[in-house]
């Protein structure tokens, strides 16, 4: 089966060819340590969890290395730690913030259903390595010996004019891509494009012996580092945001081409599109900014908490490439799917039972069809399109884990999951259906029960009325 996937520097869906059929390599931006997740962060996380396990399934999970890298160096985890915790010296107020936030973080992808990746490297410890492999300091020091970089006032900086075809990726021009990288006026930069490389640290703050003095690297130089350390100086496919594609990944590929002389950094370029919630841009300033952590455990987003798999399946129900908005109602909509999905399942466990064990594993294979609609440059919407279709096939929960979503898991929750977030609306639905069967309107009353049925509601008329429960 063909796997197609959009890369953006070529602007078109391509046919996937990895370098190594045997070691298929992703890399993928990953976070900067200084406080919770928001929702626009899960984004990412979920789509390369998508695409490393369609990796995994096609080529096998031996065979896929996917990298993720922890950001632990930044002026960001700087001014953090020193608003957390003032009375300690500053680095080891950042170990503590970074630690913290790193938990926190993995504590909420992991519930979002994200495996771990292959390999999670901190930027820290590929500033200066002791072995032999590549570091920042060591690819910075290559880039000045061949005139791409170069010194100034303890600074090194990228000499973007040494490389001809910079801005190929994002496809600007000169004067966006300044207003775009909001470029610092600095009298010892030749020209305003040229970005940091090494710079010198601020007393107290974090730094490392180089030979340009103490200092720290720059954001850029890090992915290039730890990306040819781990998967080598060229490697199948990079991943990230729409956001990063200028100036990060745009300096990336520049750094990374010119310490080499690589024809490309990567075969590939993916990047997923923006999130705003409920139609504006996420911010803490318009009072909609919310993190993965209070979606799953308050009430702050549509007056409930919810369940990690419909915010998963809500945010692959949009195409990986399209923006998405992220609203109570569209995960409330969500929820419903997930609900008659769960209502397969329970049907289709009893019909396995008394399956032969090598046959009841082959019904539990994903359907082609399937397959196929993901190998499609990850088009989920399809996917889930396809599993409507083939809606009475036993292979729900198989199709769904594909992408990550634990459904028969789910359903289990429902037996002890708290449903007085939704008893304002079943009620008065219930007094709806009494009152048109009352008058005889028996399409009426079948129509509302279907529509309990879909919100995972079981009615039971009984002589002293009608009850309900959660299906099981």
């Amino acid at each position: 089966m063909e796997l197609k996937l959009y890369d953006t520097l070529a602007r078109e869906k391509r046919p996937f060819k990895p370098l190594d059929p045997a070691n298929v390599r992703m890399y993928v931006c990953g976070p900067t340590v200084y406080d919770f997740a928001h929702i626009g962060n899960a984004r990412p996380a979920i789509v390369f969890d998508v695409l490393f396990r369609l990796l995994r399934h096609l080529y096998g999970a031996d065979h896929v290395t996917y990298v993720r890298n922890i950001t632990d160096v930044d002026d960001k985890i700087n001014a953090r730690a020193a608003q957390e915790y003032p009375g300690l010296p500053l680095n080891e107020a950042i170990r503590i913030v970074t630690e913290k936030t790193e938990k926190q973080y993995h504590e909420d992808v992991d519930a979002l259903g994200c495996l771990r990746p292959t390999v999670e490297p901190r930027a820290t410890e590929f500033i200066n390595r002791n072995d032999t492999s590549t570091d920042m300091i060591r690819l910075i020091d290559r880039l000045v010996a061949d005139n791409h970089a170069y010194v100034a006032e303890a600074h090194v900086l990228f000499d973007v004019s040494s490389m001809p075809d910079y801005g190929k990726l994002s496809r600007r021009s000169l004067d966006e891509m300044i207003a775009g990288a909001r470029v610092e006026v600095a009298p010892y930069k030749r020209s305003p494009m040229d970005f940091v490389l090494w710079k010198p640290s601020r007393p107290g703050e974090p730094s490392w012996p180089s030979p340009w003095g103490l200092g720290r690297p720059g954001w850029h130089i890090e992915c290039s580092a730890m990306s040819a350390a781990l998967l080598g100086e060229t490697f199948d496919i990079h991943g990230g945001g729409i956001d990063l594609v200028f100036p990060h990944h745009e300096n990336e590929i520049a750094q990374t081409r010119c310490a080499f002389h690589t024809p490309v950094m990567a075969n590939y370029w993916m990047h997923n599109g923006f999130l705003q919630v409920e139609g504006e841009k996420m911010s803490k300033s318009l009072g909609n900014f919310v993190t993965i952590r209070e979606l799953l455990a308050t009430k702050k987003f549509g007056g409930r908490m919810w369940p990690a798999e419909v915010l998963r399946l809500n945010m692959l129900r949009t195409h990986y490439h399209q923006p998405i908005d992220w609203t109570a109602a569209a995960l409330e909509e969500t929820e419903i799917i997930l609900r008659r999905f769960c209502g397969r399942i329970k049907q289709f466990e009893f019909a396995r039972r008394g399956l032969p064990t090598k046959e009841r594993d082959l019904q539990l294979s994903p359907p082609s069809e399937i397959v196929a609609a993901l190998a499609d440059d990850l088009n989920t919407p399809l996917m889930l399109a396809k599993a409507h279709e083939l809606y009475g096939d036993d292979f729900i929960d198989q199709t769904l884990l594909l992408i990550g979503i634990d459904v028969c898991s789910y359903a289990k929750g429902l037996r002890t999951r708290d449903m007085s977030v939704i008893s304002d609306k079943i009620e008065p639905l219930i007094a709806a259906r009494f009152e048109a069967r009352k008058r005889k309107d028996f399409k009426e009353a079948d129509r509302i029960r279907d529509e309990l049925g879909a919100m995972g509601v079981v009615l039971k008329d009984t002589k002293d009325g009608t009850t309900w429960e959660v299906a099981r």
